[in-house]
């Protein structure tokens, strides 16, 4: 481990089900989010890139009451691709056989998860929960991001050939199998097009993506963290992938 990166220890167990929680200001909501997964028997690990609003050390004070929860401090902000990539490694090293990317905001509910792991574990690839197929729901965004969002997947369906018709989506469950196959160190993407690239290549590997439906509610505290200006970049790192492949 690096010295910009440091992992809270715990004692070796096997762990089937990892769920990524990355973090930047989330004190208002990561204790409610962890206590929902850890009610449903799953560990946390939880990426802090060093929060200034103290989420770190809420962060730690979980794990240090609960063995499934760690936290992987990071010393600045890195980014959303790169907290996944972190995690998948040492998730992949450990052995754990299935990895959950959720976000920590609230947005994403617990309820959804065991459907979506179950659906990962069933087709052998990448299950993605999926807020624009039958069944699924968006609550509580305004029209112009609505608009935004649904545009975005359809840009992404088009320049890539892809069927999945939530392919920004950030609650997804992503077999072993699948992650050892993906090479972490040459994903171009790390924001919000992160997910888009990883829905590209587990397609051009021939993985199965499943989508199930959710519930996805706009977070109740804090700020977003997708900039106008990511979102540009993500637009053109679509772009790119296209021209490649």
């Amino acid at each position: 481990m690096s010295a910009q990166r440091k992992l809270t220890e715990r004692k070796a167990r096997p762990t089937e089900v990892l769920v990524v929680l990355p973090t930047f200001n989330e004190r208002d909501n990561l204790e409610r989010v962890v206590a929902g997964v850890r009610h449903l028997g799953h560990d946390v690990l939880i990426v802090d890139d060093a929060s200034p609003d103290g989420t770190g050390e809420i962060a730690d004070s979980l794990a240090a009451s609960d063995g499934g929860v760690r936290v992987l401090h990071r010393e600045r902000k890195l980014g959303l691709g790169s907290a996944y990539e972190d995690a998948f490694r040492i998730g992949l090293a450990e052995g754990s056989a299935l990895l959950v990317e959720m976000d920590a905001d609230g947005s994403h509910r617990p309820q959804d998860l065991e459907a979506i792991v179950d659906a990962a574990r069933g087709s052998g690839g990448l299950a993605v929960g999926s807020r624009y197929m039958r069944g699924g729901q968006i609550v509580g965004w305004p029209a112009h991001r609505l608009l935004l969002s649904w545009g975005a997947n359809v840009y992404c369906r088009t320049l890539l050939g892809l069927q999945v018709r939530d392919c920004t989506s950030g609650f997804r469950c992503y077999t072993r199998e699948l992650l050892s196959s993906i090479d972490l160190d040459g994903i171009v993407s790390q924001g919000y097009s992160f997910q888009i690239e990883m829905v590209h290549r587990a397609v051009r590997l021939g993985y199965p993506v499943v989508e199930v439906p959710i519930r996805f509610e706009d977070r109740i505290a804090g700020a977003s963290k997708v900039s106008q200006g990511e979102i540009r970049r993500a637009l053109w790192t679509v772009l790119r992938l296209s021209m490649s492949r």
